[in-house]
């Protein structure tokens, strides 16, 4: 696997008519009716070859609970494109997980996601930036090349369910972004918690293996330690310092860092 190609020119950053506007929110309540009382395989079906849904990527971060979603992306289309942020900061652990787990699923279109070295070069000479101003890291090394990779595509997967936030319990299968008209598809929207490990269990998917060393939660090397028994998942992300968020996140059709909230997956 070689990191992605230059990204394709981004036809949704424009400003989108009333008219636009109002086809795509169209197609998503045609996509909403049709999938309503489906389940996550099916939603993820219709998502990949309904017309109605258009181009559609998926984010990974093939962290500890990302198999699950992956491995139901598999079973319907392994020609999915898959987008994985390689941050050059990441646990290697992680990287040897995305290379074997995407082996076995069997992906055949995962694109490795990166900031060029002339811009890190420029923006972070001396890998530093972390240490001075962690959310400009985040923003340089994932935020931005997130942005970059999605562009072209008509929407993308996400793992986010409805028990997660109160914002979230209405949430549909597939929702519009008005800023950029792309489609989020939502194929967990209804599993409880728990669901991702049932899951695991059952179709006998392989952990990543920080879980077992008391790593819940996985993000870059130099800003995760281990979580001590009892403390909150996230508390071994940047521990110590006054930062909270996560490194990718989206809103209104773009990627951004907010706040995680416990039990939430990108």
């Amino acid at each position: 696997m070689r990191p992605d190609p230059k990204p394709r020119e981004d036809a949704h950053t424009g400003a989108l008519s009333a008219a636009e506007l109002a086809a795509r929110a169209g197609r998503v309540a045609a996509l909403n009716a049709r999938y309503r009382h489906h389940g996550a395989t099916a939603v993820l079906r219709g998502a990949l070859r309904d017309p109605e849904a258009g181009q559609i990527a998926m984010v990974s971060s093939f962290g500890a609970e990302s198999v699950a979603l992956l491995h139901l992306v598999a079973m319907v289309d392994r020609n999915v494109p898959v987008l994985f942020i390689d941050t050059r900061l990441l646990f290697t652990e992680t990287l040897v997980y995305q290379q074997e787990v995407a082996e076995r699923l069997g992906l055949r279109d995962l694109r490795i996601v990166q900031t060029d070295a002339e811009t890190l070069q420029a923006r972070d000479p001396y890998g530093a930036l972390r240490h001075s101003d962690p959310d400009a890291c985040c923003a340089l090394r994932k935020v931005e090349p997130l942005e970059a990779a999605l562009g072209g595509f008509d929407g993308w997967i996400t793992g986010r369910k409805r028990y997660q936030t109160r914002d979230r319990a209405a949430m549909e299968f597939f929702e519009l972004d008005a800023a950029t008209g792309r489609i989020k598809v939502n194929p967990l929207a209804h599993w409880a918690p728990g669901d991702v490990a049932a899951y695991m269990d059952e179709n006998r998917l392989p952990r990543h293996p920080l879980v077992a060393r008391g790593f819940p939660s996985i993000g870059c090397a130099p800003c995760t330690s281990r979580v001590a028994p009892g403390e909150d998942p996230r508390a071994g992300r940047w521990r110590d310092k006054p930062k909270e968020e996560c490194g990718i996140h989206f809103e209104n059709g773009r990627a951004v860092r907010r706040p995680q909230r416990q039990g939430e997956t990108t």
